[in-house]
């Protein structure tokens, strides 16, 4: 089936709810992102792509609902707080493989002493819990475990002039001890999660059959950043290329993008053809998910504009319009107010001018503060 890269931005737009207005009394985790997890980088974190997504949330105030942990590639990510439990057993790794994956440089020391990376996950949640007793900076939790371990969990790092773990091992394990983030904490806070079960506590075994349900992260990539190829959800999840595509759903449909093969659900396809009623206009932040996927070709078409939208340190947020990226934006903020520096791509109409100020007395809102 041939599907353009209009349809597939517009869809994307509406299956992420970038399209859904703001209500009073809408509950902080209503928010189909919030099953895939939602990135919390950047000045305005998870919160700010909630709030593009129509739900009435503040940077003032964090939700009791929602809950922060390391998951995903170790960044950390906002969940429904009564989803934490199922979370944790969706990201457990799909094998042995994919686990030395996840952990990047701490596989090959492990390798070496013999013990299997989901072996040394549970060893380490299991300590990670035991030290946790009251909330830890992160810190002096690197400390005692590092103290608590030893060789090969750990190494000396040239950056920080010190032994400590490998950051990804430390990152990894901490939900599967039931430990989360406390937020708005820098240097980060880790505290355990009430009424977590000790039976959960570093248990990385998976059900032989069937998918993780409505948290499945396969399914909700195909689902939220669909179409998309095995390869992109494996970088997308720092998993390897063989055990995303055993995982690839019965019911997922191949498509042609502008020549190009990928897979959504089929239940999806009806909304492909469904345009929006008028174009959104969005400021999505350095790490919305919208930015996220990894076929940044049909996001942004002119590669001229990928380092400026992407770079290694420094993100910008991305202006949106009908589902184009067509600039970047940065924060300026000042006391009480709050500028934008701009940087538009292409000559901007005085409707999406108009828009984008709409959009930065929202901003500016949610900060508490005055648009300047």
């Amino acid at each position: 089936m041939p599907v353009t890269r209009r349809q597939v931005l517009r869809y994307r737009v509406h299956a992420q709810q970038l399209d859904r207005a703001e209500r009073a009394g809408r509950s902080p985790d209503d928010a189909a992102i919030l099953d895939l997890g939602v990135q919390d980088t950047g000045p305005d974190g998870s919160l700010w792509a909630l709030a593009v997504r129509g739900v009435p949330v503040t940077a003032r105030d964090w939700p009791r609902e929602l809950a922060l942990a390391w998951t995903v590639r170790g960044a950390p990510h906002a969940y429904r707080r009564a989803d934490l439990r199922a979370v944790e057993k969706a990201l457990r790794p799909y094998s042995e493989t994919d686990a030395a994956k996840r952990v990047i440089t701490a596989a090959a020391p492990l390798a070496d002493a013999g013990i299997p990376v989901l072996d040394a996950l549970a060893t380490v949640s299991r300590t990670m819990r035991e030290v946790v007793d009251e909330p830890l900076v992160k810190g002096e939790l690197s400390t005692r475990m590092t103290a608590e371990v030893g060789e090969p969990y750990v190494r000396w790092c040239a950056g920080c002039r010190a032994t400590h773990m490998y950051e990804m091992t430390f990152r990894l394990a901490a939900l599967h001890a039931g430990l989360e983030l406390e937020p708005g904490t820098s240097p980060p806070v880790l505290r355990r999660i009430p009424r977590w079960p000790a039976g959960q506590v570093g248990v990385l075994d998976r059900p032989t059959e069937g998918d993780d349900g409505r948290l499945d992260l396969v399914r909700g990539l195909l689902h939220l950043l669909g179409p998309t190829t095995p390869r992109q959800a494996a970088v997308y999840l720092d998993s390897t290329v063989r055990d995303v595509t055993a995982r690839w759903p019965d019911d997922a449909v191949e498509v042609e993008v502008d020549g190009v093969r990928a897979s959504m659900l089929d239940a999806d396809l009806a909304a492909l053809e469904d345009p929006p009623d008028e174009p959104v206009v969005r400021l999505l932040g350095p790490y919305d998910l919208y930015l996220q996927s990894r076929d940044r070709n049909l996001v942004v078409p002119d590669k001229a504009h990928h380092k400026a939208l992407w770079p290694t340190i420094g993100r910008p947020g991305g202006v949106l319009v009908d589902g184009d990226v067509v600039g970047t934006w940065r924060p300026r903020a000042k006391a009480s107010t709050l500028a934008l520096e701009l940087d538009p791509w292409v000559p901007w109409s005085a409707t999406t001018r108009d828009a984008v100020e709409v959009e930065h007395a929202r901003l500016a809102r949610f900060r508490g503060v005055t648009p300047a």
